[in-house]
């Protein structure tokens, strides 16, 4: 599966459970370890570790196994690699807290995934 195969994957995964504000952010020309960075909140501990899964699972279903999946004992902050994708999915004070926007984004390589998509 191509990186943006797998990155519309995560991406339904994510809506399927109701993730907030799911940003992508392509890395391809900043590091070599991974294409795709999508950043995801959910509202809750509880939504935070069933994003979680929900993306290892659907993953799993497509034939990619996850190279790891960290932080969902504890649920603030859980990412999920999946090598040419890698997901974090956050609450709302720890997504502001840490900004990862900020840190990897150059302004016009940044796609807002809207919910009207």
């Amino acid at each position: 599966m191509k990186a943006k195969e797998l990155q519309l994957l995560v991406i339904d995964a994510l809506e399927d459970i109701k993730a907030e504000d799911i940003t992508v952010i392509d890395v391809t020309t900043m590091t070599d370890f991974t294409d795709f960075m999508i950043i995801a909140t959910g509202k809750s501990t509880r939504q935070v570790k069933a994003l979680a899964n929900e993306v290892a699972s659907q993953a799993k279903a497509a034939g990619i196994q996850p190279m790891g999946v960290e932080g969902e004992d504890v649920g603030e902050w859980a990412l999920v690699d999946l090598v040419d994708v890698i997901v974090h999915i956050m609450t709302p004070q720890v997504r502001t807290t840490y900004n990862l926007e900020k840190l990897w984004s150059v302004p016009e390589e940044t796609d807002q995934v809207s919910e009207e998509d």
